[in-house]
């Protein structure tokens, strides 16, 4: 029997290290791919097209190593997000659709003075 790969796992470890950062975020952001496509395959026949099916083909049966063949296959890679930039669109789309006011609060010009004297 041929053997081709040094390690059982395929895609290799050290390729996959390529296209993330660091370990941490490699196995943070397979196992929340591998969440969703276990929940697409435990949907299927329940019209919820909201779910992003594999997007690679694979013969792998578990969701984590499909989930490691699309990082290899760059369809699936992590994007920074800035929370305060997150945070600032999700009240702008609020305040759109009219769910919130958005109000300025003036503080009277003595407070601070009579604060300090208590």
């Amino acid at each position: 029997m041929a053997r081709t790969h040094d390690t059982m796992m395929e895609p290799p470890v050290e390729e996959l290290l390529g296209r993330v950062d660091s370990k941490f975020r490699l196995v943070t952001l397979a196992a929340r791919r591998a969440r969703h496509i276990n929940s697409y395959f435990n949907h299927l026949g329940d019209s919820m097209g909201a779910m992003v099916p594999p997007q690679v083909t694979s013969v792998a049966r578990k969701p984590l190593s499909i989930a490691f063949e699309e990082i290899a296959a760059d369809k699936i890679e992590f994007v920074p997000v800035d929370p305060e930039a997150l945070e600032a669109e999700a009240a702008a789309e609020l305040v759109g659709a009219g769910l919130v006011e958005v109000v300025e609060v003036e503080e009277p010009a003595g407070s601070e003075a009579g604060q300090a004297g208590e």
